[in-house]
């Protein structure tokens, strides 16, 4: 399999240059020559086969020969290491729920077989890597704990400035060693846009073998396609009628599900909820994509006016409106309807929504109440735990919040933060860059 960039499609490189690039040099994001197309028998007969057979399955092509089968075999073993179980909440809707991971977030699975990549490459080759990321919230913790005393790779985390709860920060802050936190006087977007100036710089680029953990890299955003797979594997009905409706802040996870979707999985339809960030609800009503300056809410993760793996969308519905429309809706939800919608799932179905899977299953709603349908199975994401927005969560519902014991390390305050704050300025961020080395 080769890639080339949204923006150039005659000069392909390989899965590696691409993970080890992260963003072509013109700017633009990589997208896989072409789309693989799996059996009918197989995906008829994912029941049959174990989680680690259907991921295999599903990566092997994007890979090709740049790593060994029994390497990619390893790597996704160690990524899948937790549960992600489907549960019915009430009539036809259901949750999967993404947050069993080390850092319980969705970014896990993403960050975890990331690392496995990068560590194969960067022995392969000889040299130190280093993974320049944007956060708007779990990212950060999870490509933290990743990429965590993996040798020869150090990650600089950038993070904008009150941007995230106190818990995110502490996992990005707290663990030192290979990673290292850069809070930015800023919003995501702007933390994001420094991201890719540093990898089109030539100065920095004279110093470091440069890369990025976000979903703008192929080997963090591929991998979330396991997760339309492993639900279709829990379901047993048939004929089977799936509508996914994923919370979407950068537009990564909902982009893997549409790749999923075009390798044969039998997806009626996507929602894509968002806060009132609301650049592309607003883009598939009127045709104009226009960012408007980040509105801070309690769903964090999703606070992003200028989604990078939108355009990958843009172009494997080849920029047709029509067509985008056919298979995606979009909705905004303010935080008031969040709050409202965690606080009546839990008293009427003891379901514990965080923020963000509050926004999905707002979405979903809103889908089957307008189409009118009640016969699909309907699966909204729960991408976080609950604990991770304590803070924000209704008063009522923080007592019942258990901790979870993977995550009371970043709850000891004896464990000093480690971060180093800069001006939302290029240059700046540039300068330290050049100067640390």
């Amino acid at each position: 399999m080769l890639y080339h960039s949204l923006k150039n499609h005659i000069d392909l490189v390989s899965f590696e240059d691409a993970v080890l690039r992260g963003l072509a040099p013109d700017g633009g994001l990589y997208i896989p020559e072409c789309i693989p197309k799996l059996t009918p028998q197989f995906i008829y007969n994912l029941s049959r086969y174990d989680i680690y057979e259907i991921a295999m399955t599903v990566i092997k092509p994007y890979i090709g020969k740049s790593i060994p089968e029994k390497s990619i075999y390893n790597i996704i073993h160690d990524t899948l290491n937790f549960s992600f179980p489907l549960q019915k909440i009430h009539d036809n809707i259901h949750v999967l729920e993404l947050f069993h991971g080390p850092t319980l977030a969705f970014k896990d699975v993403g960050a975890e077989f990331m690392a496995g990549c990068l560590s194969f490459f960067s022995e392969r080759i000889g040299k130190n890597v280093t993974v320049l990321v944007a956060t708007s919230g779990d990212t950060g913790g999870a490509v933290a704990k990743g990429f965590y005393k993996k040798p020869g790779i150090e990650v600089i985390i950038l993070y904008p400035y009150n941007g995230i709860s106190s818990l995110q920060e502490r996992q990005i802050t707290t663990l030192g060693n290979n990673i290292l936190a850069l809070e930015i006087d800023g919003n995501f977007d702007d933390c994001q846009k420094m991201v890719k100036k540093a990898f089109l710089d030539k100065e920095v680029q004279k110093k470091y073998i440069l890369t990025s953990a976000n979903s703008i890299n192929v080997a963090r955003w591929l991998p979330q396609m396991f997760y339309y797979f492993l639900t279709y594997q829990q379901i047993i009905e048939d004929p089977i009628d799936l509508i996914f409706s994923v919370p979407s802040g950068n537009f990564g996870n909902i982009c893997a599900g549409i790749m999923a979707e075009k390798m044969g999985l039998p997806i009626k339809f996507f929602v894509a909820s968002t806060n009132v960030n609301d650049t592309i609800p607003r883009f598939l009503k009127t045709g104009k994509y226009n960012p408007l300056p980040v509105k801070k809410t309690i769903s964090n993760a999703m606070d992003i006016s200028d989604p990078s793996n939108f355009s990958r969308i843009w172009y494997l519905y080849e920029k047709n409106m029509s067509q985008l429309r056919k298979k995606l809706y979009s909705y905004q939800f303010t935080d008031k309807e969040t709050l409202d919608i965690i606080e009546m799932v839990w008293k009427k179905y003891k379901y514990m929504l965080d923020p963000h899977g509050a926004i999905g299953y707002l979405g979903l709603r809103k889908y089957l109440q307008e189409v009118k349908n009640t016969s699909s199975i309907a699966i909204f994401l729960e991408t976080a735990h609950p604990i991770k927005f304590i803070d924000d969560m209704p008063l009522f519902l923080r007592k019942k919040i258990l901790i979870p014991k993977k995550l009371e390390i970043f709850l000891n305050t004896k464990r000093k933060k480690q971060k180093i704050s800069l001006s939302n300025d290029f240059n700046v961020f540039k300068n330290w860059l050049l100067e640390r080395k």
